[in-house]
């Protein structure tokens, strides 16, 4: 998984601390993690295309979040940010080298490929069971400074 998402869920975070009310500019949210704005905002236009934040042009134009922080899941984000495709592609490399098996052989997927499939099914089952209101909860519990740190730093 990319850094993206990482970025991506930082960012969906401190927009639902600085309230719906206020849109914030790309360049405003990576200069908050000293991060590269142009890549940032790339992340940012795959959370606006999966509707998890909404863009707005113009001199008080930027980010917000589009839908409220209970109804975005940790999967929602990885999936804006990654893409739907799986994290493990098997390429069938017991069809190559000495000890091939001739492709089409046996009609069952790779064993390989089937336990990391079972695995991926599970990871993103976890992800998509748990909401960014939870995890919001578990900061403002855990670090209860959060939230007005970055109300004060955006304001």
């Amino acid at each position: 998984m990319g850094e993206g998402v990482e970025w991506a869920l930082h960012c969906c975070l401190n927009l639902a601390w600085i309230g719906e009310e206020r849109a914030v500019p790309a360049v405003k949210l990576a200069g908050y993690y000293e991060l590269p704005p142009a890549y940032l905002n790339k992340q940012l236009q795959a959370l606006a295309r999966a509707g998890i934040v909404s863009s707005t042009s113009g001199p008080k134009g930027g980010f917000r979040l589009a839908r409220p922080l209970e109804r975005i899941t940790l999967m929602d984000v990885v999936a804006a940010i990654e893409g739907p495709e799986p994290a493990f592609r098997c390429t069938e490399i017991i069809t190559q080298g000495p000890g091939a098996q001739a492709p089409g052989r046996d009609p069952e997927r790779c064993l390989i490929d089937r336990a990391m499939g079972r695995a991926e099914l599970a990871w993103r089952r976890e992800l998509a069971g748990q909401t960014l209101a939870e995890l919001s909860a578990d900061v403002e519990r855990t670090m209860p400074g959060v939230p007005g740190r970055i109300r004060r730093w955006f304001g």
